[in-house]
């Protein structure tokens, strides 16, 4: 599916998750809301789509990358507690409150919103000693002794193996905890999100041509070769700050964010003509 199906799709699953019966209780018990997985290629705005809902929907987001987490970070750190059990004194593990659930109450408390979207971004990319604890949270919304909020639903993303050496593919346990969406890029799609945030011109009017140049990833003899969504945009806005400071935007700049030497040359010499009859 492209990606404005796939916002579809999971702003249905957001309003059906907090949906709530006549007793108040939700009418999907939180161990059966399967976390959204989007799965596709980088760069075709899987972290815009969920900004975007957000603020449709009125309701607040808390996004995290998973590349960076440990163990620690993510559970909590270790401490000691005092207890008393049947007249005798322990001392006894815990852990302090995770830093991804505490993010979630901070943004409660500034926003002042009580539901919300937990984004995990990379999220198959976790390190081998939090993979264990995932499981628990995809299914319980729990991290060590700390749950996310009700009100909250929990969504991830993350890119296919052949994208990212850091992947890590998911068993069938895993897999099964997660409601699966697989994302391709589609140009038509992404022109109308382009139009609505401002896209430069001269990107919308030249992909518009070459279609096929919208979204590129090979493997050339130099190495990677690739053509994300993403760097049209970032070229986007790099374009029109340098057009409002009168600095030229040439081959050599668009090819830090085209990194495609056909597709940069080909947009730099169209450029130019668009520059020339505007």
């Amino acid at each position: 599916m492209n990606i404005q199906e796939a916002k579809e799709q999971i702003e249905q699953a957001v309003r059906i998750y907090l949906m709530k019966d006549e007793y108040g209780d939700y009418r999907i018990p939180i161990e059966r809301q399967r976390p959204v997985f989007l799965l596709g290629a980088p760069g075709i705005g899987k972290t815009a789509v969920m900004e975007q809902i957000a603020q449709e929907m009125d309701i607040a987001l808390v996004s995290y990358s998973m590349t960076h987490h440990t163990r620690q970070s993510a559970l909590g750190l270790p401490f000691i507690s005092h207890k008393k059990y049947q007249g005798a004194e322990f001392d006894v593990s815990e852990y302090t409150m995770s830093e991804i659930v505490a993010s979630v109450y901070e943004t409660m408390e500034a926003t002042g919103k009580t539901e919300g979207i937990l984004f995990l971004d990379e999220i198959n990319c976790v390190s081998e000693t939090l993979a264990p604890s995932m499981l628990q949270f995809l299914q319980y919304k729990t991290f060590g002794k700390h749950q996310i909020p009700q009100g909250w639903v929990v969504a991830t993303a993350g890119n296919p193996p052949q994208f990212n050496r850091s992947v890590r593919e998911f068993d069938i346990v895993t897999m099964d905890r997660l409601k699966v969406l697989e994302v391709e890029a589609d140009y038509e799609t992404w022109r109308n999100y382009g139009v609505n945030k401002g896209i430069h011109g001269a990107i919308l009017t030249y992909l518009d041509i070459k279609k096929q140049d919208f979204y590129v990833i090979e493997n050339t003899v130099d190495g990677k070769s690739y053509v994300t969504a993403r760097g049209w945009e970032d070229l986007s806005r790099l374009m029109q700050v340098y057009e409002q400071l009168d600095i030229p935007v040439d081959e050599s700049v668009i090819l830090q964010y085209i990194q495609n030497r056909r597709i940069a040359k080909d947009f730099a010499n169209y450029l130019d003509l668009y520059k020339k009859y505007q």
